[in-house]
């Protein structure tokens, strides 16, 4: 089995930021992602809150990331999905589907993936006009009529990336205010994509492709058929904690990873950070902030500096 001293499982910017400390403290670092490198992160049509950048895209920040974790040689072995993990001694065994590693510390930067509504008709046109990405499809939606389901940040930006490109844009909330950040939403209405209020997608109809969705307002309790050329759901995320759960990591009710401020897990040489983890903020910022202080703790565990009070 190769040795490492710190695996780091997710390639977004968690894992990225995770990799670049820990091979600066001196670590033999090793990234494994079951996709490409970006996560979620690299799905985000505009980011105007991550500190240095006034406008920037997902993708185009993330691909900083990456090149910085180059400079640094950390390998990045894309297309490896983890399987297994076994932590229950001093030396960690990760099992992926080409073969297993050994590492003396992991941080699982896993990230989610999304929360799909269980709607009729939502798996039926999956990848033919129903998307979770607004950046990897919102091009096939140029002067079409488009419905975004959700109402944090990632609908509001996915709402406004693609009115750029179709020519009719609703966002359907089941609120009767948004999640997203104001800036977002001023940013909506300058750009007059039409939001529905107390609105939940009970079924998306078609034949070869959507044609129409049906739409309740569960405040007054109609329904209507509204007709659709494309449905993006942006309706929340599910943490990837699946595999560190059955290894013995503690989940909350969500099955977000418990952490403590250090990022530790209740596994001793097992760390956690990003959005896989409990924290209450799921941003980019956030998750750098995490990656940092899981490697630098995660230095101390290895390495036993005098300084260090595991």
């Amino acid at each position: 089995m190769a040795q490492w001293d710190l695996i780091v499982i997710g390639a977004g910017p968690a894992g990225l930021t995770a990799s670049i400390y820990g091979v600066r403290s001196g670590l033999k670092t090793l990234i494994l992602e079951e996709k490409i490198p970006g996560g979620a992160a690299a799905e985000s049509p505009l980011i105007e809150n991550y500190p240095g950048f006034l406008s920037i895209s997902g993708h185009e920040l993330v691909s900083k990331m990456v090149e910085h974790c180059k400079k640094f040689e950390v390998p990045i072995n894309q297309l490896e999905k983890v399987v297994e993990l076994d932590i229950r001694g001093e030396k960690k065994v990760v099992k992926t589907e080409r073969t297993s590693y050994t590492a003396s510390a992991i941080i699982i930067a896993s990230g989610c993936h999304h929360q799909e509504l269980r709607v009729p008709g939502e798996s039926e046109f999956r990848g033919r006009k129903v998307s979770y990405c607004a950046v990897c499809d919102g091009a096939f939606f140029k002067g079409k009529r488009v419905i975004v389901v959700g109402g944090g940040n990632s609908a509001a930006g996915s709402a406004i990336f693609i009115s750029n490109l179709a020519s009719d844009v609703k966002l359907a909330h089941r609120k009767d205010r948004l999640r997203a950040e104001e800036a977002l939403a001023k940013d909506l209405r300058e750009r007059k994509v039409e939001i529905l209020w107390n609105t939940e997608l009970k079924e998306i109809k078609g034949d070869t492709k959507v044609k129409s969705v049906r739409l309740f307002d569960n405040k007054n309790g109609e329904t209507k058929e509204v007709k659709i050329d494309g449905v993006f759901i942006q309706a929340g995320e599910i943490p990837n904690s699946q595999i560190a759960k059955e290894a013995g990591v503690k989940v909350d009710n969500s099955g977000y990873i418990i952490v403590d401020e250090q990022q530790r897990t209740n596994v001793r040489g097992v760390y956690a950070a990003g959005d896989v983890t409990a924290g209450r903020v799921k941003q980019i910022g956030a998750a750098v902030g995490q990656a940092i202080e899981a490697a630098i703790d995660a230095f101390g565990y290895i390495k036993k500096p005098y300084y260090y009070k595991g």
